[in-house]
């Protein structure tokens, strides 16, 4: 309670010292009372889920209180791209009354750099913040988002499938390479289940999914990749570039990996892995519980992925044009705070907070989870240890705190769309050599993020 308090006040300090960097005040006495409305994307946990009840305790806490505040979530359709775009419309044209922006974990440094949020105080980032998680929320030194729920890839594997191959490993574990997963693959050939026809599948498709597989790879075959500066200019070259596109591509090879990958996203790969086409799959946290609707403890199993894997999430962050900047930064630090973080991690998030994961003292009673279904019609299949998922202690944690970033830049939406085109060719019938293929990233890197 006094690491919260304390957390709160230097808030609201920098809030009346500094607003948004723009010189005006954001104490909550100067706030003009009423809704406190935060875009946001859908909640992976349905209609009525976390996110929404853990707003609805608030307001029942201000209704009590008679402050007058209450906070409505508006979300957004469409896909990420499509979303980050109504977002910088909406807050560059101030056609839309935003007071709390929930942003894409690579979006930050886009809206920092441009002026549409404000610069919060450095001890909204305490100790208990995940150190991996917490790099996301800065931006040239300075700090503009809290993180709220966090992401990572992780490796989802069929248990029953490796028993009916004969395999005498059949429980993985977090020392898996992708030398030995594809060896894996290799030993199901001849003895593979019923409706199996490739070992993986992942998220490839011409969108922000083959952006993340191929970071993924990079980082895997480039120690302490940095393909920009803390500035956000482009500061790779063709020779690493290439190490990275031939990791990508042995991971891709026509033996190993379903051809449908290239084309899938989130949804299409959960399912074809869920109808037992494959034997393995990349996914992010929230596949744990939508998957175990359909299996059970027996024939599904999650390890960290092997590599690198890739850091998601979303941050919450105060618009620069808020009128109640001070009480939407009350409001944010309910939702990123400890009790809130257990209740995100408990219906299915990655949570921020170490506390979620390994303080049983921490516990929800603000909101009822388990939150339903996507479906809104099947029971919490969920396994779960003491409250949280039975893998997040042991598998999530150690998957987050080791994750990577994808490039750090304001002009981060430049950047995929650069790697997604670019990368187009590696996965067709007659891909060119990496070296050829290298070479035109690197260029194109070169023009999109001038450095």
């Amino acid at each position: 309670m006094i690491r919260r308090t304390a957390a709160l006040l230097a808030l609201l300090l920098v809030a009346a010292c500094t607003g948004g960097g723009d010189g005006t005040s954001a104490e909550p006495s100067d706030d003009v009372v009423g809704d406190i409305v935060i875009a946001s994307g859908l909640d992976v946990t349905g209609k009525s889920g976390i996110r929404q009840q853990l707003i609805d305790a608030w307001n029942d806490r201000e209704a009590k209180a008679g402050t007058g505040f209450r906070a409505t979530l508006v979300e957004l359709t469409g896909s990420a791209d499509e979303q980050r775009s109504q977002l910088l419309g909406a807050l560059q044209s101030g056609s839309a009354t935003y007071d709390v922006v929930n942003l894409d974990v690579t979006w930050v440094p886009e809206f920092a750099e441009s002026g549409l949020v404000r610069q919060l105080s450095d001890d909204l980032l305490d100790d208990d913040v995940i150190d991996s998680v917490a790099d996301t929320a800065r931006w040239d030194g300075r700090v503009y988002a809290a993180p709220f729920n966090s992401d990572v890839g992780l490796l989802y594997y069929r248990r029953d499938h490796l028993k009916a191959a004969g395999l005498e490993q059949t429980e993985l574990t977090g020392d898996l390479t992708w030398k030995g997963l594809l060896g894996l693959i290799d030993s199901l050939r001849g003895d593979e289940p019923e409706g199996y026809e490739k070992g993986w599948t992942t998220q490839l498709g011409p969108y922000e999914g083959r952006t993340v597989g191929a970071v993924e790879a990079f980082a895997s075959a480039v120690p302490d990749l940095e393909l920009t500066d803390e500035r956000g200019e482009y500061t790779g070259d063709a020779e690493t570039l290439e190490k990275g596109i031939r990791e990508l591509r042995e991971r891709t090879r026509t033996p190993y990996i379903l051809q449908d990958a290239f084309d899938s996203n989130e949804a299409a790969s959960m399912a074809d892995f869920a109808a037992g086409r494959t034997t393995f799959l990349r996914h992010w946290p929230y596949a744990y519980g939508t998957l175990h609707q359909t299996l059970d403890e027996n024939q599904l199993g999650v390890v960290p992925l092997p590599g690198k894997a890739v850091l998601g999430g979303q941050n919450l962050a105060v618009t620069q044009a808020s009128p109640r900047a001070g009480k939407a930064m009350e409001l944010i630090e309910f939702l990123t705070g400890e009790e809130s973080e257990r209740c995100l991690l408990d219906a299915g998030f990655a949570a921020t907070r170490e506390s979620a994961y390994t303080d049983d003292t921490v516990d929800c009673t603000v909101a009822a989870t388990p939150a339903p279904s996507a479906t809104g019609e099947r029971p919490d299949d969920m396994p779960r240890e003491k409250g949280r998922p039975a893998y997040a202690r042991a598998t999530l944690l150690p998957a987050l705190q080791q994750a990577v970033q994808r490039p750090r830049t304001a002009l981060y939406g430049a950047f995929t769309q650069t790697l997604i085109a670019q990368l187009g060719p590696l996965f067709t019938d007659d891909p060119p050599p990496e070296e050829e293929l290298a070479e035109n990233l690197h260029r194109a890197l070169k023009k999109a993020l001038p450095g």
